[in-house]
């Protein structure tokens, strides 16, 4: 019966939507689109005109660019408060800057105006944002080198809406297309200009052909003819004025070394699109849409009110004591100065404690504690809660759009939904928190049709994942200055006499607004508690504050800014009766308005699940806007019953992770124990040695010139910084977050015995290939047993010369390679294999494609790997010889020969390289057979002197 429940509320809650966007489609148009402006930036009124005219000229380049099917219709742009109030702005309702589809804001450091979409999923999945700067918003030279900013903003929605990829690649400009020949890495292949070398001087030379790497040197650059007939691609070159199209199965080029072809199977990006929802729910337009229409909104102060559930079974677990402990944190140090906060608690009728206060000082932080509930009883009626919210909210304000109400129940009410449809019409943002297993299911819906949190928190007494549920719910305006940032949350039931203890790393980023929470569960004195700078310098509990309203929770709050280092702490339970619980959290906030701290920020594939789907968790590493890599970070899932699993995120590029050291690391999770909640904490762990900060991979491409009437125009240089300024010099840190919660149904009951192996080996997408000799030479990251854990039983690998033969649907169709020898390794670990293809024939200029896929113990099959190309290439006499064009048809993809020549058409050029490569190869051979010659004669000459030599004298 259970199942069927849970089965029931995530039906309901698949048809409201989870997806962390408003966007919605409607008959071709997408409407609710929030753009959100960065509170560090000055007011700048070009900045918005500019992101209209942004969106209309898109708006018409995309219904043409994808046959007629979507345009931009309604879209929300979000100033900041900082900004002059006007009277044509809104009140925000349920947007917000942490959730806008597109971000306007300057980067950390100032390297470049780039525009990007943070993506995270694989192919077809939605990215995160789009990010623009306001540099690339205001500043007119710009079009020169990424084209108009409506062509580029269709270039980044395409990634963020549809999950396709780009298709170049700055890591592999080039790729070897047969003996001697070498083509830049774009789709489509039709696409025209010249190789050339930028020198010093600022002039170009020809490139040089490298027959080490089988491409052009480092430093050659494809420079495009500026005219163009080739109408494809939108994912290449959108700055070209011939491209109005997607690559699509004709144009697209399967040969081309992006991570499009990886990720995406060697699909065109307009097959990706096809098969995305937008598409299937759509139909060609038979009339020109109209232009899009704007609203402009402005973030106010932050207004929240808690509405607290204190029903009879709130007094069991103690529960109703947690809850106050971990709204008391929440009101001290979580909510930011400036807030209005109010009281709400419920049980069989709603009580409004206090109408809204205004967090201007300590002392209002301390009254609205004491409005915080001690005791429990009663029934549960949540929708009573969240309209006294809504009335708490109304002796303020005319209209309730824009306000926070967090939500926290234990219990369950048939009555819930009928406060549905005020809900949705009130433009509040609820934030929910489900206490314990038997939260109404329908909890999460709250938070899902208003924009809101999810979170959920188990009875286990030693866990924390209450208190980090509230330190969760932070203001989401993007002033990141001012939001707490949790660095410790650990707790552990203690025996007598035992210690707590542990580290945490204070960096430079943080440190203002400090504190050091530690709370015990039964003794009414503190425990023995031992504090260490980094400088040496000593607390004790004598140093802690204990308030009245809480004797089971001790605080100290560090003056100014908290020393940059290694905290030590030492907590030992005195009391003598028994073990306890005893916890410590560390809260603090950014050390300056103009460093941006490092942050963690996690996401989840799907907030609700059915099994055996795997769960995806990610946790986004950054400052600012750079990834921050060579991270530790482990995500600890607790469902509603049981032990809490472990897991370590990585940033590999293997399994779950699509791109490596991009600062987003990733893991499966399958260690499911029945149905219901689950919820999430992400600890990172940086060290000074072995954390740094890199670029971001997948920004727009900056065009390094055209080639205009034979003449090349190099556009200025794209601005880069050194690897000294891009390394942080933060030292040590630490950070926590909640990653929210996820509901599984349909998973088996618990039962003594386990379940059926029904999870396979993780698709493996970091398969390379390479030929050595007369040896193929793959290498990959090893799947698990069980997608990315443990360790599977036997490969399967295939090979041919046609790559779409590789795909899953047609993998066993293509010939098999003898694997024979080859063993697993564990999930993670590097492998390797050499092997001769005995039955195939391997010509010259030939490209063949390899895939891979684990299969475990139990027979359960991996899906194929992304398809890994390599040319054979037979070696000739090692010239080095420049190129300077390339051109190709669309039925004939024709590679840039290398030759002397400085164009591929002129038929007297290339057989006069023919010539003189000949005469010098004859003159070579001449000379060799003349050295012979003279050492053969002077070495038998030598020998007969010898045998003419006198005994006696040895002459």
């Amino acid at each position: 019966m259970m199942v069927n429940i849970w089965l029931l509320a995530l039906g309901l809650q698949l048809l409201h939507g989870v997806t962390s966007s408003l966007v919605k489609l409607n008959n071709g148009g997408f409407e609710d689109i929030v753009i959100a402006i960065n509170p560090q930036l000055p007011e700048d009124d070009k900045i918005v005109s500019n992101l209209k005219e942004m969106v209309k000229e898109a708006s018409t380049y995309l219904f043409n660019a994808t046959k007629q099917r979507f345009y931009f219709k309604t879209v929300k742009i979000i100033v900041p408060l900082t900004w002059t109030s006007k009277s044509e702005y809104r009140r925000l309702t349920i947007e917000s800057y942490e959730k806008a589809d597109i971000i306007v804001a300057d980067p950390f450091l100032k390297y470049g105006d780039d525009p990007y979409t943070l993506q995270y999923g694989g192919c077809g999945e939605p990215g995160r944002y789009i990010h623009f700067t306001s540099n690339f918003l205001t500043n007119d030279s710009l079009h020169d080198v990424y084209g108009p900013r409506g062509k580029v903003l269709v270039h980044e929605w395409a990634h963020l809406r549809w999950g396709v990829f780009d298709e170049y690649n700055n890591d592999a400009p080039f790729y070897p297309a047969g003996q001697n020949k070498v083509e830049a890495t774009r789709c489509s292949a039709d696409v025209t200009g010249k190789y050339v070398f930028p020198t010093k001087d600022g002039k170009t030379r020809a490139c040089k052909y490298d027959h080490r790497t089988q491409v052009y040197e480092a430093g050659c650059q494809f420079v495009p003819d500026r005219k163009q007939s080739t109408p494809a691609s939108i994912m290449y070159m959108q700055s070209l004025s011939s491209v109005i199209q997607f690559c699509n199965s004709n144009s697209h080029n399967i040969n081309a070394t992006n991570i499009h072809n990886k990720l995406c199977n060697y699909r065109s990006t307009w097959e990706v699109i096809t098969s995305s929802k937008d598409f299937a729910s759509s139909s060609p337009l038979s009339a020109p849409p109209p232009d899009p229409t704007f609203s402009l909104l402005q973030t106010q102060d932050r207004v929240l009110c808690l509405v607290l559930d204190v029903s009879g079974s709130m007094a069991g677990y103690d529960r109703i004591n947690r809850l106050k402990l971990a709204a008391e944190i929440f009101i001290r140090q979580i909510i930011e100065t400036g807030s209005w906060v109010g009281i709400v608690t419920f049980n069989s009728v709603a009580t409004i404690k206090t109408y809204l206060q205004h967090i201007t000082s300590d002392s209002v932080r301390n009254s609205l504690v004491r409005f915080l509930p001690t005791s429990a009883g009663g029934g549960t009626t949540i929708c009573a809660g969240v309209q006294s919210g809504f009335n708490v909210f109304l002796q303020k304000y005319t209209s309730t759009e824009g306000c926070e109400i967090v939500l926290l129940t234990d219990g369950e009410d048939s009555s819930i939904s009928s406060c549905f449809g005020a809900v949705e019409r009130s433009g509040s943002i609820i934030h929910t928190i489900a206490l314990g297993p038997s939260a109404a299911k329908e909890l999460e819906m709250l938070a899902n049709m208003t924009g809101g949190l999810r979170f959920s928190a188990t009875d286990s007494l030693d866990s924390n994942s209450l208190i980090e549920a509230f330190t969760g719910i932070s203001s989401r305006d993007g002033n990141i200055s001012q939001q707490a940032i949790q660095l410790e949350s650990k707790g552990q039931n203690i025996k007598p006499f035992q210690w707590l203890d542990g580290i945490v790393s204070i960096d430079e980023t943080v440190g203002n607004d400090t504190y050091f929470i530690v709370t015990w569960s039964v003794s009414v004195y503190p425990p023995g508690i031992f504090l260490t700078d980094p400088k040496g310098k000593k607390y004790s509990q004598t140093d802690f504050e204990i308030e009245d309203t809480n004797r089971h929770m001790a605080r100290l709050k560090i003056n100014g800014t908290a020393e940059a280092g290694d905290w030590i702490y030492k907590i030992q339970n005195t009391h003598t009766a028994g073990a306890q619980v005893i916890s410590i959290t560390v809260t603090t906030r950014a050390a300056s308005l103009t460093v941006p701290p490092v942050t963690v920020k996690s996401y989840l594939n799907q907030d609700t699940n059915n099994y055996p789907n795997p769960m995806i968790i990610y946790a986004e590493v950054s400052q600012g806007f750079l990834p921050v890599i060579g991270a530790n970070v482990t995500a600890t899932v607790e469902p509603a019953a049981g032990p809490a699993v472990e897991l370590e995120l990585y940033d590999t590029g293997s399994g779950a992770d699509i791109l490596k050291h991009d600062g987003i690391y990733s893991r499966y999770f399958t260690s499911f124990n029945g149905n219901g909640r689950y919820n999430i904490k992400i600890s990172v762990q940086g060290k000074n040695k072995t954390t740094r900060r890199v670029r971001r991979y997948s920004q727009a491409l900056y065009v390094p010139g055209y080639v205009e009437n034979g003449v090349i125009k190099m556009n200025t240089p794209r601005p880069e910084v050194s690897e000294d300024e891009i390394q942080p010099d933060i030292g040590n840190f630490n950070r926590i977050a909640s990653g929210g919660s996820f509901v599984l149904a349909g998973a088996p009951p618990s039962s003594s015995s386990p379940p059926p192996d029904v999870f396979p080996p993780c698709q493996i997408t970091d398969l390379e290939a390479q030929l050595e000799d007369d040896e193929f030479l793959l290498s990959w990251t090893a799947p698990g047993n069980d997608y990315d854990i443990g360790k599977a039983e036997r490969y399967e690998i295939k090979m041919s010369k046609n790559p779409l033969e590789l795909r899953n649907a047609t993998f066993h169709t293509a010939t098999s390679v003898n694997t024979s020898g080859l063993t697993t390794e564990f999930a993670g670990v590097k492998q390797s294999f050499h092997f001769k293809s005995e039955n195939f024939t391997k010509e010259n200029g030939t490209t063949i494609y390899f895939a891979i896929r684990g299969i475990d113990d139990s027979n359960n099959v991996g899906e194929a790997s992304n398809i890994a190309r390599t040319v054979v290439l037979v070696s000739t006499f090692p010239t080095i010889l420049p190129s300077t064009t390339a051109s190709g048809t669309a039925s004939n993809n024709t590679a840039a020969s290398l030759t002397d020549t400085t164009t591929l058409t002129s038929s007297n050029k290339e057989n006069n390289s023919i010539i003189n490569t000949t005469v010098i190869i004859v003159i070579i051979v001449c000379a060799a057979v003349v050295v012979i010659c003279a050492i053969i004669s002077i070495t038998i000459c030598v020998l007969k002197g010898r045998k003419n030599r006198s005994p006696a004298s040895a002459m």
